[in-house]
């Protein structure tokens, strides 16, 4: 004769009357004798400290929202048409902003509701830093320390 081992659902199910039972009888097991009034589970101390949980929580996902909105890049280019060149705040609120169209850079101004032509400039092919060294790209990089592991390149 083969035993039977209780299966998954009747011992959860089990578990599941125990905690009913038991936390239907807790108020019952601290209840004041004298007043004959259960003790409220609830204290204003865990009320509060919920609150300011719920609190903290809201606050980082503001700030996270406020972060990732004012430091991510965030500038999409028509279809490739435009092109952001750079940039720089001159204000709260007000920006100047070389844009590259085609064979052209325009420099606008942007504020806010406005948008303002302030000069336009041939393309200029060279780096805008050129008295900066340049620095090599990662690609580069990684292939010359690849090579010099060893590491076979397909």
């Amino acid at each position: 004769m083969k035993l039977a081992t209780p299966s998954f659902f009747l011992l959860f199910s089990r578990a599941l009357f125990s905690g009913v039972l038991f936390f239907s009888l807790t108020p019952l097991a601290f209840s004041s004798p004298a007043t004959g009034l259960p003790a409220s589970p609830v204290s204003i101390g865990g009320v509060f400290q919920v609150f300011f949980g719920l609190a903290v929580v809201l606050a980082t996902v503001a700030l996270v929202a406020w972060l990732l909105k004012r430091l991510a890049p965030g500038h999409v280019s028509a279809g490739g048409a435009l092109k952001l060149v750079g940039g720089i705040a001159v204000g709260p609120k007000e920006r100047v902003v070389v844009v590259e169209i085609g064979d052209t850079w325009l420099v606008l101004g942007v504020a806010p509701g406005q948008v303002t032509a302030l000069h336009q400039l041939p393309r200029v092919e060279s780096d805008v830093t050129e008295g900066a060294p340049s620095s090599p790209r990662f690609a580069d990089w990684l292939g010359v320390v690849m090579k010099r592991r060893g590491v076979d390149e397909k």
